[in-house]
Parts: structure tokens; sequence; C-alpha cells
């Protein structure tokens, strides 16, 4: 047979990742081909390249050319045998020709199979590539094996197509490699494999088993868009380096068990209707769910995420198991959608935990949880019963919908529950102890150790308080104002308040010093803002500024605030704690007097009267200091102007007949005189003291006094058991049961 032209090198060898034309019989290869068998208009012919020397390809050579052309074959040689057609006696043939006599197996050089066609089975196990490696578009039309294969550069499988099994179990990949738009229409393995550069299997397809157990990715590995129809199995794979499963659907089970990502990895998109299990893995950059759907059991039991975690807008249609997970970095679950059960249950957040309009359809073992940043749960949305048992620094339930019934059991937390939907009851609860594991031994809260285990809830604004229990949590940066039926508000256990400053204070040149009594965190901010003015700083008087100190149209008026007091204090007294609701009406009777809009003046200044004498009739101490005050002042006047100098003497007198008989006397009392010295003298004390005593009780003394003593006597019978009713009054609305 005639030679056609010589071939130098691999001048003709394509730059890029051109792949066959749609229709290859009318498409004529870039590469110098065969053209066996062409029909003009209907057909190219034979598309296999142009053997070097010979005008025909190495599948239509005659036996004498084709032996003459492997004969001069050596291990490592370089090929090109693109869109040739193998047999298994021509594919054997040519192995032979390569095969190294030290070690027994094939060794290639620069291999070009572009487009080939392997007609029965191919069987390339141990075979080294020494230079670039091409095998795109080629169709293997039985099984091929690449088993322990080593790939020195560069090897291309793009959009080839594997109709039989595919073996790739601990082949090396040193150079980049492309496994694009490939087709496995049955089990695909590569278990074992090393990937020592970048591989992608962007959009291939999976119909069977695709293996990658054990399967090492040194480089950047890219799986986006592939289809696994069939199970995929990556457990204990490892990747060094990014890892890309955007858009990837996976029909059958998708295990990821004891995997090990080194870089940031991405399932954004991906569609698993299967089971996926990555129990154990371990996500030491970045991971990012977005988007994706897990229509079954989705297993991340004892998961360790060490960068950033994003499963915002994923949907688990199954159960969403993420018990013992420990999240390093910020977990996102923003939109998130639990329709199957979410089980959380000694899940670990060392940074924040972000379930912002997260959506829990099905029964949610939340916890117990611990959490070393904030837990957030705004906006999300609980549609059953559900139990949360959270340690963690902050628990934000802003704008949070209760479906159902809720028990929260926190630790450590400070809780903010502004604007929040009660449409059952919930609970809040400190929980005393930490939450203990299935063997009944304390958890590890060491994030935490070491700050206040107690809770504080820091708004309920906005909420219907008629649905909300708080037991032992601290209120003393509560904010109340706005909150509905605050009346119906249950507090159990030992809920704690916000306390007037301490010491004695002074402002000008008045000094004074604030009784203990529980105060609202809203009267704190209004008063601070009242005392030093918007721009000020917080610094003396004791009182605390709000958030939002700096803007007083933000900070609740007089008014709010006594109506916030007197809605407590009726939730107290409807509890049968009549002693609790004292505080209560103090602070609304202070924010009552203090209130120049809707309070009248002449009714402010009976409140001012009210305070200062008994302290709304819940000071005994004050009532009875006004008292004692009152009859030293009465004792005083009385010694010093109520008692006449000496006792009135009775005089007799009457007329005597002249010519005897019986005589009638009349016996008058000489008038008072008022004292001019030694009024202040013991016999004079007791009697002042025995009218003043008298006066208490509305009793007469029967002591003689002057004209002023009987009005100093008159205003004492008033006043002082007025003041006494008045400590009276405060001691039984102390003990009041």
């Amino acid at each position: 047979m005639g030679r056609r032209r010589q071939l130098s090198g691999w001048s003709d060898r394509p730059s890029g990742m051109s792949h066959p034309s749609p229709d290859p019989a009318l498409s004529p290869p870039n590469w110098p081909y065969c053209a066996h068998g062409a029909v003009p208009e209907e057909s190219v012919g034979c598309r296999g390249s142009l053997v070097s020397d010979y005008a025909l390809c190495l599948a239509h050579l005659n036996d004498v050319s084709r032996a003459e052309y492997l004969g001069g074959l050596r291990p490592g040689a370089d090929l090109d045998l693109r869109g040739t057609t193998f047999g298994q006696p021509l594919l054997r043939a040519l192995l032979d020709a390569l095969r190294d006599p030290s070690t027994g197996e094939p060794r290639f050089g620069q291999a070009w199979f572009d487009d080939a066609q392997f007609l029965g089975d191919a069987w390339f196990g141990e075979s080294q590539f020494l230079g670039f490696a091409s095998f795109r578009g080629v169709r293997f039309s039985g099984d091929v094996s690449f088993d322990g294969a080593e790939f020195s550069s560069m090897s291309w499988f793009a959009q080839a197509q594997f109709s039989g099994s595919a073996g790739f179990e601990e082949a090396q990949f040193f150079g980049i490699t492309d496994f694009g738009g490939a087709q496995f229409s049955r089990e695909a393995q590569f278990t074992g494999a090393e990937f020592s550069r970048d591989i992608g299997f962007d959009g291939a397809q999976f119909a069977g088993i695709a293996w990658f157990e054990e399967a090492q990715f040194a480089g950047v590995a890219r799986f986006g868009g592939a289809q696994f129809v069939g199970d995929a199995r990556f457990d204990g794979a490892q990747f060094s380096r990014a890892a890309g499963f955007g858009g990837v659907r996976f029909s059958g089970v998708a295990w990821f068990e004891q995997v090990r990502f080194g870089g940031a990895v991405g399932f954004g998109g991906a569609r698993f209707v299967g089971d996926a299990g990555f129990g154990e893995a371990q996500f030491s950059g970045d991971a990012r769910f977005g988007g994706a759907q897990f229509a079954s059991i989705a297993g991340f039991k004892q998961a360790q995420f060490g960068g950033a975690t994003g499963f915002g807008g994923v949907r688990f249609e199954g159960v969403a198991w993420f018990e013992r997970t420990l999240f390093s970095g910020v977990a996102r679950f923003k939109e998130a959608q639990f329709v199957g059960v979410a089980v959380f249950e000694h899940a670990r957040f060392l940074g924040d935990a972000r379930f912002e309009q997260a959506r829990f359809s099905v029964a949610a073992l939340f916890g117990p949880v611990l959490c070393a940043g904030v837990v957030d749960l705004s906006g999300a949305v609980f549609d059953v019963p559900v139990t949360l048992e959270i340690a963690a620094r902050a628990v934000r339930c802003e704008r949070t919908r209760w479906e159902s019934t809720a028990t929260l059991r926190l630790r450590y937390a400070t809780a903010d529950f502004g604007h929040a939907v009660l449409s059952f009851p919930a609970a809040v609860t400190a929980h005393r102890s930490p939450f203990t594991t299935g063997l009944g031994t304390p958890g590890d809260e060491g994030p935490l150790a070491g700050s206040d285990s107690g809770v504080r809830v820091v708004s309920v604004r906005g909420v219907d308080a008629a649905h909300l229990v708080l037991t032992d949590v601290d209120l003393s940066n509560c904010l109340f104002s706005g909150a509905f039926h605050l009346d119906q508000l249950r507090l159990g256990g030992r809920c704690t308040f916000a306390s007037t400053p301490t010491g004695v204070h002074r402002r000008f040149l008045w000094v004074h010093r604030w009784t203990r009594r529980r105060t609202l965190a809203e009267e704190h901010h209004w008063r601070a803002r009242n005392a030093h003015g918007p721009a000020r700083e917080p610094s003396s008087h004791g009182w605390r500024t709000g958030p939002d100190h700096l803007n007083p149209d933000l900070t609740p008026s007089p008014e709010d605030i006594a109506a916030t007091y007197r809605q407590l204090r009726k939730a107290f007294e409807d509890g049968k704690n009549e002693p609790g609701a004292a505080d209560f009406y103090y602070g609304e009777m202070e924010m009552r007097r203090h209130d120049r809009t809707s309070t009248p003046p002449g009714e402010r200044g009976l409140l001012w009267g009210y305070w200062l004498l008994s302290g709304y009739g819940l000071r005994a101490t004050r009532a009875l200091g006004w008292l004692a005050a009152t009859m030293l002042a009465t004792l005083v006047l009385l010694m010093g102007f109520g008692l006449p100098q000496d006792s009135a003497k009775q005089e007799a007198s009457g007329v005597v007949p002249p010519g005897g008989g019986r005589v009638t006397f009349e016996i008058g009392k000489a008038d008072p005189r008022n004292p001019t010295e030694d009024r202040f003298t013991g016999e004079r004390f007791e009697a002042a003291l025995s009218v003043t005593l008298n006066s208490v009780v509305f009793r007469s003394s029967g002591q003689d006094l002057t004209t002023a003593g009987t009005y100093i006597e008159m205003a004492s019978r008033v006043i002082e058991p007025v003041l006494l009713g008045l400590a009276v009054l405060a001691v039984r609305n102390r003990v009041k049961r």
C-alpha cells in the first residue's frame, strides 16, 4: 500500500478541548483521517487517524503493514490513534507492542485516542502513560479497566462513553484530569484512585454505582452538574483542596462517610433523592449546601465543620441528622426547611448558629445544643410542638412564630423574644444544671465555662404575653413596652427585675437615697435620659441607659411605663402574689407622678403628698418616721404653748341669805394661763406625752390645755391617726397573702 504522506511529530495535535460534531458521519475530523468507506455527501468514512508513513488508519492497514508498524513501536512510544476503531485482537497487539520487558506492563508516551472506538473489552490495567493521554469522546462498548494505571501527565476522558464497567481502581493521575461530560452506563470504579492535580467530572453521568471510596483528590475536584443515577460511594475519600458538587443530582444513595474535605466544598443546588450520609465527615474549609434538597435522610452525625457552613435555603424532606455535629465556624441555616424530623442532639456550635426564617414542620429534637455564640431563630416557624435545650451566649427569637406549644430550656443565654408570635403556650425556663448526655453524665460546656449560667430575657416587645411563661429568668434588662396582655403573663420560680440605684445621690443641692424596689428597664432608660439628656453617657445616679438613649423619641413615656407597671401588677395579683405586686404599684404611681401630659396638676400634687408621706402606702418606715416627727412636734408645742402654767383652781361663790337658811354656791374654774417660765420640765413632758399618745388613737386626754394647746391637740388627732393608718397599710401591703 502506498504511502500517503509523512506525519512529523504532533503538528496536527488539537490545542483545546474540542468535541466531536453532533453528526460525525458528515463532519470530518480536524486531523488527517483514513476516510475508508467514504460515500460522497453521505459519509466521511473512517475517521481514524493516519498511521505514520501510511495512508490508512491502524484498523484498516493490511496485516503486513500493521505488523510492520507495530513491530517498530517501543515502550514509551508516542501514539496518534484518534478516531481508530479497536477490536480486542488489535488492542491486544498494540498493548503487546508497548509492553515493557522489565515490568511486563504497557508503557505509553503521548497517547491520542480521541473519538476512538473499542468494540470489546479494553484492558489498560497497570499501564503507564508517560505523556499526555487523551481519550476524549472515546466509546468503550465493553468493560474497560485502567486499574492501577499511571498517568504521569495530563489525561482527558471528556465526553467518553463507557457502555460497560469502567475500572480506575487505584489508578494514579499526576496531571490535570478531565472526565467532563463522560457517560458511565454501568459501574464506575475509582476506589483508591489518586488525583495529584485538578480533576473534573463536570456534567458526567453515572448510571451505575460510582465508587470513589478511599480516593485521594490532591487538587481541585469538580463534579458540578454531574448525575449519579446509581449509588455514589465516597466513603473515606480525601479532598485536599476545593471540591465542587454544585447542581449534582444523586438519585441513589450518596455516601460521604468519614470523608475529609481539606478545602472549601460546595454542594449548592445539589439534589439528593436517596439517603445522604456524611457521618463523621470532616470539612476543614467552608462548606456550602445552599439551595440543596435532601429528599430522604440527610445524615451528618458526628461530622465536623471547620470553616463557615451554609445550609441556607436547603430543604430537608427526610430526617435531618446533626447529632453530635461540630460547627467550628458560623453555621447558616437561613430559610432552611425541615419537612422531616430535625435532630440536633448534642450539636456544638463554636461560632454563631443562624436559623433565620427556617421552618420546622415536624417534631424537632433541638438539643441539647451548645453554642459559644448566638443561636438566631429570628423569623423561624415551628409548626409542631418543640422542645429546645440550648446553652448559648445569646438566643434570638425576634418575630419567631410558634404555631404549637414550645418549651425552651436555656443556659447562659441572653434571650430576645421581641415581636415573637405565640399561638400556643410557650415556656422559657432557666435550666439550672448542665444538660446531660445519653449516659446521664453532664455535657461539656467548656466554651461557656466561667460565665453566668443564668438566663437573661431582654425583650418581649410585641409579644402576646397571654401564652408566655417565664421561670427563673433575669428580667432586669427586659423591655416590656408594646407587649399584649401583660396582665396575663405568668412568672414562676425566681424571676429578678432591675433594682433602683444604691447609695446616696446628689443632684444639685438635693441629696437623696433611692429605696430598694424592683423596677422595669424602661423606667431606668427614662430616668437616665431625664437625668442626663439624650446625648450624655450614663455616669451618675445609677440609672442605666437603653439602646436608644440617643433617640428620645424611642424611649417610652411615663404614661406608657405606668400602663406597663399596671399590667404586670395585675399579673402578680392574679397569681396571689400581693407582696410581689407592691413594687409594680409603686412604679406605676411614680410614673403617674412624673407624667406631665396625662396626669392633671392637682392629681400630681396629691401623688406627691402620698409619695412624700408614705411612699404610696408602701413605705411603713417613712409613714412611721413622719408619725414620730409629728408626735415630737406635738409634744414640743404642747410643752411650750399648750399646757397652762398651773393647774386651774376651782373657786366657789354664792350668796348667803340675810335671814340664814340654804346657801347656794357656784363652782367655777379659772382660765388657764399661758406659761411664762419653766416650760420644759419633766412634769410638763409627762402631761404633753399623754395628750400626744391619746391623739394618735383619737382619744381625749382630759388634760387642761391652753387655747393654743386645744388647737394643737385637734390637729394632731387628725394627722397622727392618718399617718399611723398609712404605716399599717404599708405593712399590710408587704405581708398580705
